[in-house]
């Protein structure tokens, strides 16, 4: 008998359990999970540290002559990361780009300082995201919500890129 009713308070427990709201994420968290999923944590899609892994410096410049090598898309995601952190930081940005296709220039020595790069300007958006009030964060959700959008977007032409090169590893993608 004891154990039908242990089983039955068990199971409403669990019910209850599964019922009870999660708490509400908040703005800051929202933004940094966006930003360290195109950063260095893998979930819905690979992050760039997941995208450049084992890649080689004349792998990273290899290109099919139609699209952009690895190597210059994390280049121009650490030219617009930074330019986008300089401005909400209210400096000056460190350069300014004459066109976009400037922002592309990549030489296949220039890679780990290139991803070294990445990750201290990611590291950096994410520490001002991070100290910031609620009013700023309403402030500068927009941005930081474009910013992650645009390095998702590039993130996966580095992958499609690796995938014709033939220099991916599938074990890397998403399960």
């Amino acid at each position: 008998m004891w154990k039908y009713v242990v089983g039955a308070v068990f199971s409403i427990t669990v019910l209850a359990g599964a019922q009870q709201p999660k708490p509400a994420s908040t703005l800051r968290a929202v933004l940094l999970q966006e930003l360290r999923e195109t950063h260095n944590q893998k979930n819905w899609f690979v992050s760039e540290k997941e995208a450049v892994a084992g890649l080689t410096p004349e792998q990273a410049a290899w290109s099919d002559g139609k699209n952009h090598s690895v190597g210059q898309l994390v280049q121009h995601l650490n030219y617009w990361n930074a330019t986008n952190l300089a401005r909400l930081q209210k400096h000056q940005p460190e350069r300014t780009a004459g066109n976009n296709d400037e922002t592309f220039t990549f030489a296949a020595k220039q890679w780990q300082p290139t991803l070294k790069q990445f990750d201290q300007t990611m590291d950096e958006v994410e520490a001002f995201v991070q100290s910031r009030d609620e009013a700023t964060l309403e402030t500068i959700a927009p941005t930081i919500a474009l910013m992650a959008q645009h390095n998702a977007y590039h993130i996966g032409e580095m992958v499609t890129s690796r995938k014709k090169q033939g220099s991916w590893n599938p074990e890397l993608g998403v399960k």
